[in-house]
């Protein structure tokens, strides 16, 4: 797809809005332990992330594997040249780090999707019955997954069927009630790059321009197409917006390819970050940072973060 050229057509009789809001589903996977199921401490989201890939690949045509976990290999390019398109979901398992769950416990994990123009619930379900039943976690304990359920923005939650509901809904436009200041929680490591080196502080141009790129792709992707914002401006304006203070700890991670023996690094900071100035056009995309993640792997869980003030 060039930068030019027209989105997909959405299918299934789908209506997308064309109004500046981004538009998402939520949902959360019940399971009931058969055996004992251990997550360890901060490998909850790469345990997930392996096995999930291996029973997607399993469980989906090859066509919707691409889909969801190759997108763009065989699409072209996206937005301004894009080749390597952002993967249209995201695992939110963060809350499972360190968790033993004992035979006939409960517990879940969230998905939030932002594919709006075909069917993925199906595929998910599929892939997430697979891995109950191949087990989950280092000793494989084996799983039935109870339920599905659609969630809405305060995780009140409907059982769904194969087709959901109508997605969320978070408006981006400017917040006339907004604080000139306002503190951000780093809730999963978060890694944020600029010009090819890592950010060692959370700086707010380097910040918010990894958070509009990401929501705006992802719009133009799989959502109702382009934003009708003013990037550049946007870009400008947010280089007033001062760092006040922080307080972050390192997290070092690493994951070691079953595949190729890579070992890749998961870690980032976690923790907190104030800033100051005129906030009221930014803080509609800090919000919705809550359900894309912000920088690198946020696929995985990473860049999970709260606007706490």
């Amino acid at each position: 797809m060039s930068e030019t050229a027209e989105p997909p057509a959405p299918e299934h009789g789908l209506r997308l809005s064309s109004v500046n809001t981004f538009e998402f589903y939520r949902f959360r996977f019940h399971f009931r332990a058969a055996e004992r199921v251990h997550f360890p401490r901060g490998k909850s989201a790469n345990l997930v992330r392996g096995a999930f890939g291996t029973v997607l690949r399993e469980s989906v045509t090859p066509a919707d594997y691409a889909r969801l976990f190759e997108p763009g290999a065989s699409s072209g390019n996206g937005p301004s040249g894009l080749k390597d398109w952002p993967r249209p979901f995201v695992f939110r398992v963060a809350h499972l780090d360190g968790l033993t769950i004992p035979p006939r416990g409960g517990f879940f994990l969230d998905v939030h999707v932002f594919d709006l123009r075909a069917p993925v619930l199906p595929q998910f379900r599929a892939a997430f019955a697979q891995l109950a039943l191949r087990g989950i976690g280092p000793g494989r304990g084996r799983t039935e997954l109870e339920r599905v359920e659609q969630l809405d923005l305060q995780d009140r939650g409907v059982e769904v069927g194969e087709v959901p509901g109508p997605p969320l809904a978070m408006p981006l436009d400017p917040d006339p009630f907004a604080a000139p200041r306002v503190r951000i929680h780093f809730l999963t490591p978060t890694e944020l790059k600029s010009d090819g080196a890592r950010v060692e502080r959370p700086v707010f141009p380097i910040l918010f321009s990894r958070l509009r790129d990401r929501i705006s792709t992802l719009r133009a992707l799989y959502g109702a197409g382009p934003l009708e914002v003013d990037f550049f401006g946007l870009g400008l304006r947010a280089g007033g917006v001062r760092l006040n203070s922080y307080k972050l700890v390192r997290e070092r991670a690493s994951r070691k390819s079953g595949r190729t023996g890579q070992v890749h690094p998961l870690g980032g900071f976690t923790g907190e970050a104030e800033y100051e100035g005129e906030l009221a056009e930014f803080l509609p995309w800090l919000r919705a940072a809550r359900w894309v993640g912000v920088g690198r792997q946020t696929v995985w869980g990473k860049g999970d973060l709260r606007v706490i003030t």
